[in-house]
């Protein structure tokens, strides 16, 4: 969809006569989806065009497409209105039938993190918090959609319930402007624009048109400068030996660049872009302590998109003021740990593992084979304990809010960003254009003074790098055991997630594929 910058400029760039929106099979979240809706309709007060395309008529599609100017459609569109659903997959059965025990430490009533493993059906406080979510998300995208097309609510909820799959009844409700294939809408942008129909349409993918050097758009060399840090996916301390292909925030890069910033000086102000659900404890509170002291020099301003709960949101509280939009999700302020026990399984497939220590405690990591003692599961606990003081603590000192106050926010709830800023765990709702105007407001930087946005970008893969991790996706079950205990038995690794099952944060690591291999091996033979 492009960035921030490429949007506002094509409302001033005198080549662009509009934007021709083809939107298809949208996945990202409602943050991001409020935010790019949002610069649609911004799009639209410059007087230019903007038509949307919709091959795929979902939820999300229809969102974003309804902002449009004009919204057109296949006559074979799939039309798929038929509402929001959230849900949860349940572990609990599947582990107690191959023999492995899960021991979780839950701190915060609403932190259903480790529920999965656990639990056969959602918890009372799990379905109490999603359904509050749900009816949020679910409510906005019918406000929206009525006010966009001029009718009353209930009307566009019958038509949702319906349950309608043919895109002539969108047609007829006037939920979009026609039915055309892509070249005849093709072939009105032609008339629209005066162009011969024997003539190619002359456009710009927004790809290129993003790659195009930023003070040729007029986007760069002005004097005041503002770095914007991207922080995306789980997080975690260190590179470790497995690169994940899914996007991550690795703690030692991220303070690498926030050093970088604060030793340049030639930054007025610093954006920190969050779309995280959290991951390692200890890597977060660093990251915490270097964007507090970062802070403490220049505007600092948190900018969260679709997600920053729990460790996410550990981050963002370190800066001076959070943004967020009104769908992101956000908090999640609660601890969880968890230790598996996999004694039952490895006696089932012959199995065994002795272990030799010195020292009371000496075990209390490595022994997966077995449940905790009950002197390993007080230190269990009170560590837990101390992670959740510590995380809700830091958070009430962060937003200037008594403890008390802040227990009754926390809890590991997950907020909508509309709700956190009435709690008072965000400042402002809005996107990254809300986030500039209030860095340069912190910066005494006049609104209307153009500033150099620099992104600083993470490393790139070499292609050294490539084909070595390539050649270590391969483990031994053995290696990939003691991975896997690794990270759910230490409890600073896992205790600062959102919601969702334990098995999806380890889903990038081989380690983990290898022996969730071996788990639904297990399965096979039963």
């Amino acid at each position: 969809m492009g960035t921030l910058q490429e949007w506002e400029c094509s409302q001033d760039d005198a080549a662009w006569r509009g934007i021709y929106l083809h939107l298809d099979s949208l996945n990202c979240g409602w943050g991001k989806l409020d935010e790019i809706r949002r610069h649609v309709l911004n799009f639209r007060k410059s007087g230019k065009f903007i038509i949307g395309y919709v091959p795929t008529c979902g939820v999300k599609e229809y969102y974003i497409g309804c902002a449009c100017e004009e919204l057109y459609a296949p006559p074979t569109a799939y039309v798929e209105l038929y509402g929001l659903l959230v849900q949860s997959s349940f572990f609990g059965g599947v582990l107690e039938k191959i023999g492995i025990e899960a021991q979780v430490q839950q701190i915060g009533k609403y932190k259903a993190a480790g529920e999965p493993l656990t639990r056969k059906s959602m918890s009372d406080e799990q379905r109490e918090m999603l359904t509050a979510l749900l009816e949020n998300i679910y409510t906005n995208w019918i406000d929206k959609i009525s006010l966009a097309k001029g009718r009353k609510k209930e009307e566009i909820e019958n038509f949702v319930n319906q349950g309608e799959y043919q895109i002539e009844r969108m047609k007829e409700e006037g939920l979009i402007t026609d039915i055309k294939y892509e070249d005849e809408v093709m072939s009105l942008l032609k008339k629209r624009m005066g162009i011969p129909s024997t003539n190619v349409l002359p456009t710009v993918d927004y790809r290129k048109y993003c790659i195009v050097r930023k003070k040729t758009l007029g986007l760069a060399g002005f004097k005041d400068k503002i770095a914007i840090i991207r922080a995306s996916g789980s997080i975690t301390r260190t590179q470790g030996r497995f690169r994940s292909p899914t996007s991550r925030i690795i703690a030692d890069q991220f303070i690498q660049k926030i050093r970088s910033i604060r030793e340049s000086k030639k930054y007025k102000a610093v954006i920190i872009r969050i779309d995280s659900t959290g991951g390692e404890a200890l890597a977060s509170d660093l990251m915490w302590r270097e964007i507090k002291v970062l802070a403490a020099q220049i505007p600092v301003v948190a900018s969260m998109s679709d997600v920053a709960a729990s460790g996410g949101y550990y981050m963002a509280m370190a800066a001076d003021t959070i943004v967020a939009e009104n769908l992101t999700l956000t908090g999640s302020i609660g601890v969880v740990s968890a230790k598996i026990n996999l004694g039952k399984l490895y006696e089932s497939i012959g199995f065994n593992r002795e272990i030799i220590s010195r020292g009371k405690y000496a075990e209390y990591s490595a022994a997966e084979h077995r449940p905790y003692r009950a002197d390993e599961a007080e230190l269990f606990a009170k560590k837990a304990q101390a992670l959740y003081k510590q995380f809700r603590d830091k958070a009430a000192f962060s937003r200037s809010m008594t403890v008390d106050e802040m227990e009754k926010v926390a809890q590991g709830r997950v907020w909508m960003g509309n709700d956190a800023v009435s709690l008072g765990l965000i400042d402002a709702i809005g996107g990254l254009s809300r986030a500039v105007a209030i860095a340069k407001e912190r910066a005494n930087i006049p609104q209307d003074k153009q500033v150099t946005l620099v992104e600083l970008s993470r490393p790139s893969i070499s292609p050294v790098e490539l084909l070595q991790e390539m050649g270590n996706t391969m483990m031994e079950a053995d290696e990939a055991v003691k991975d896997l205990m690794h990270e759910m038995a230490t409890s600073d690794e896992i205790q600062a997630r959102m919601d969702g099952s334990l098995f999806e944060k380890l889903a990038g690591s081989s380690a983990a594929q290898s022996t969730l291999t071996l788990i639904r091996d297990c399965l096979r033979s039963l």
